[in-house]
């Protein structure tokens, strides 16, 4: 018997986290033992209010009631994507998909948690930034050719050239 195929991953979907979140921060809370008065609502607040938006040109993602913060990253920003997953995360199926830029910062510029595709997220996410980085077809100089190109800075060469000349018959140095 044939097993059904699954539907392809669509990171467009994912506008949210997955709900066994909540119970991973239920668990980050409870573990904080007398700060857990404090540390849930926050992060509940945080659950209720994240949210994820994956598009042609990059992600992002906002959560918070009184202090909301967005992160705004294009694909061609990522250097390098991270999945961890500790013992909580790996018996709820889930992981955290860190995703660092260039800023200089050692901690990642986005970290999206509650995905339960994190591995299809990751690869995903790996296309888009080799696609951002590699053949972009709105460079410029990807319409001139190599011969155009090169026949282009002869011709520079060639004027350089001809002004170094003049500037010599006026008595000038050229610089």
């Amino acid at each position: 018997m044939a097993q059904p195929s699954s539907p392809p991953f669509t990171p467009a979907a994912i506008t949210q986290p997955a709900p066994v979140l909540l119970s991973y921060y239920i668990l980050v809370a409870l573990a904080s033992l007398i700060a857990f008065p404090i540390t849930m609502p926050m992060l509940y607040f945080r659950y209720h209010t994240m949210r994820y938006r994956f598009d042609d040109e990059g992600i992002s993602m906002s959560w918070g009631i009184l202090f909301r913060r967005e992160i705004n990253l294009t694909y061609r920003r990522i250097q390098d994507i991270h999945v961890t997953r500790n013992i909580f995360q790996r018996w709820l199926g889930l992981a955290t998909v860190a995703i660092q830029t260039a800023s200089g910062s050692a901690t990642p510029e986005m970290s999206i948690e509650g995905v339960l595709e994190f591995e299809a997220l990751r690869d995903y996410l790996y296309a888009q930034m080799r696609g951002a980085k590699g053949d972009a077809p709105s460079a410029p100089a990807s319409d001139s050719s190599p011969d155009e190109s090169a026949r282009l800075l002869r011709q520079i060469a060639d004027d350089l050239a001809a002004v170094r000349v003049a500037l010599s018959a006026k008595g000038e140095s050229p610089r």
